[in-house]
């Protein structure tokens, strides 16, 4: 197989240009049309080799779709739609073409659902693997969600499903633990892992609504409670979520017992869903367009505690555990 350093810096590029925009490639910077009356936002993801992905669990297309939708993610959280990416890339010198080529390939395929360009980007050598994205979005300066402006009285509503991807990991470290699950749960939970979507489709929802109210939120990539911990503190707020209505999808109930599914729930991570703050009566309209793919799951109060609640008084109060979270160190 044909590695990085049998052809060199150049004949790299030269493989990595046919997937970049060649009209905003090949001088020192690309310049982007902004439109009127809207404001950049701009992010940057970096995962790193046995940190963040290894080959074990991620193939290197998925590493390349799930590193764009880090980023995409983002820019939903963020309330922006994006415009383009930049690709930084570290890697080590007996790396194989194909292994690039297969990663170019996961990007552009989570790109070109929504008409991205890559405009851009470096590469070094390095002894382990990394990649950082940068993309760039824009939003109405009045339609930005920031993390700090939760109120009390506010509703806490979220996208889709958490937990799925834990468990995709779960399966894909643990085979032999999990050998009795059913194809079709496997299949579902591991591409959860490998392919997670950005939650862009959000974003004309929420330009839609008029007058557009005051919402606060982030994305869930590091857990749902790491999520609502974040914009709890940042807003100088707390919190009660009713475990009722935090949904635990069939496939994670098929996999593990209800505990550990909770926990993975809460703590998992890497499910990139949407984790809103906002009026009840607005959260209420989402949930009639979303229908099942969209949760109120909570209120914001005036209290220093984030409490997980249950509402049938058949387990106990618990506080959310920011320890529980995923931590970098």
């Amino acid at each position: 197989m044909v590695k990085i350093e049998d052809i060199g810096e150049h004949q790299l590029l030269a493989i990595i240009r046919p997937y970049c925009d060649q009209e905003k490639i090949g001088d020192d910077g690309a310049i982007l049309d902004v439109s009127l009356g809207k404001k950049l936002v701009i992010t940057t993801d970096i995962l790193v080799e046995n940190v963040h992905f290894s080959d074990s669990t991620t193939p290197p297309h998925s590493i390349g779709y799930r590193a764009t939708t880090a980023n995409l993610s983002d820019l939903a959280a963020m309330g922006a739609t994006p415009i383009a990416l930049t690709i930084g890339l570290s890697l080590r010198k007996d790396v194989e073409i194909s292994w690039i080529e297969s990663l170019y390939q996961g990007i552009q395929q989570c790109l070109a659902k929504y008409n991205i360009k890559i405009v851009g980007g470096d590469i070094t050598r390095s002894i382990v693997n990394t990649i950082s994205i940068t993309a760039v979005g824009e939003v109405s300066q009045n339609k930005a969600i920031y993390r700090h402006t939760a109120k009390v009285g506010d509703v806490i509503l979220t996208t889709g499903f958490h937990g799925l991807a834990k468990a995709g990991l779960e399966i894909l470290l643990y085979p032999e633990k999990y050998s009795h699950i059913d194809d079709e749960t496997r299949k579902k939970v591991i591409f959860a892992h490998q392919y997670p979507q950005p939650r862009l489709d959000m974003i004309k929802h929420l330009k839609n609504l008029h007058p557009y109210p005051q919402i606060t939120g982030m994305d869930s990539s590091d857990g749902l409670a790491d999520a609502i911990i974040q914009i709890c503190q940042m807003s100088n707020v707390g919190a009660t979520i009713n475990r009722q209505k935090l949904p635990i999808p069939l496939a994670i109930k098929k996999i593990t017992d209800d505990e550990t599914a909770l926990n993975w729930l809460l703590y998992g991570g890497e499910d990139f869903e949407l984790v809103l703050c906002m009026n009840v009566k607005v959260a209420q309209y989402l949930q009639l367009r979303l229908g099942k793919n969209c949760h109120i799951i909570g209120e914001i109060n005036a209290s220093s505690e984030i409490q997980l609640i249950d509402h049938e008084n058949v387990y106990p109060k618990l506080l959310l555990n920011q320890r529980k979270t995923f931590q970098h160190f």
